[in-house]
């Protein structure tokens, strides 16, 4: 086995020093080099894969594929209020009823879809520290409205002290001088000062819909036979499992072929041949 030459290492060398380069000018994380839209994606089953993210809106009550949207964005959050808005579009509809996973939980997002008049019901994904540390979590703590304080296991209130802008949102803190005297403060943080609860000014919008999402458990089992039947029918019966295509234009045009097509299957399926050519011509 021949070792490569200091030429060719030099090469290989400045090459991804170029790349490295290109990639701090971006700003991007990454970059492949079979496909320069490609991203690296987390999968359901926790392995990854170099590919596209693939958004649909699915209907109720024809499982047809009403919008749908490729890009190179690794996670879903930031895609809910486009997809819902143009799914409302359209649909041509004043209100709209949208369920989605938790990797569409996001505030911003949920607060579009309100304004729109866009009823979304979205579970909190488990993400805390604490629970992993054993310590109370945020939900063990009681929000008083009225008071505008929250209220620890212990009993006591957290007051509001000051607000602060972060990562694009305003964020309220509670705090309570009481912690340093808490019988069971070692179950509740690790901070010297005490326990402090950030809360953002329209968190509200989350907790009424953690209410609905809770009042309707049905919607989330209902989310899974509505949106992953058409993968499977395009991945399986259409033998459609991955993309020929390279490049975020040509990749989307591809699956727009694709939703058309299984569009297509699906109203056969609902109406027949004779009525869908009819209605066409």
């Amino acid at each position: 086995m021949e070792s490569a030459s200091a030429e060719t290492l030099t090469e290989r060398k400045a090459k991804y020093q170029a790349l490295q380069t290109e990639l701090k000018a971006s700003g991007a994380k990454q970059v492949s080099l079979t496909d320069g839209d490609a991203r690296s994606m987390v999968m359901h089953h926790g392995s990854t894969e170099v590919g596209y993210n693939v958004q649909t809106a699915v209907d109720e009550q024809h499982q047809l594929i009403v919008e749908h949207e490729v890009t190179n964005d690794p996670t879903d959050h930031a895609h809910l209020a486009e997809m819902a808005l143009r799914a409302k579009e359209m649909l041509q509809v004043d209100e709209l009823e949208v369920v989605a996973d938790m990797g569409y939980y996001d505030g911003a997002e949920v607060k579009q879809c309100v304004a729109a008049g866009i009823t979304t019901y979205i579970p909190k994904p488990l993400t805390s520290v604490n629970r992993k540390r054993g310590l109370f979590t945020k939900q063990d703590f009681t929000y008083d409205e009225g008071k505008d304080c929250y209220r620890c296991p212990q009993g006591e209130e957290l007051t509001y002290r000051y607000e602060s802008f972060e990562q694009g949102r305003l964020i309220r803190y509670y705090t309570t001088g009481k912690c340093l005297t808490c019988p069971i403060k070692h179950r509740c943080t690790t901070n010297q000062r005490g326990r402090r609860i950030t809360r953002w000014v329209d968190e509200k919008l989350m907790e009424e819909m953690a209410r609905r999402v809770r009042a309707r458990p049905e919607m989330m089992r209902r989310r899974q036979q509505l949106s992953e039947p058409p993968f499977g029918t395009i991945k399986r019966a259409m033998g459609h499992g991955y993309f020929l295509m390279k490049g975020l234009n040509k990749v989307g045009a591809e699956m727009s072929l694709t939703v058309l097509s299984y569009n297509i299957k699906r109203v056969i399926n609902i109406i027949g041949v004779k009525k869908m050519i009819e209605a066409v011509i």
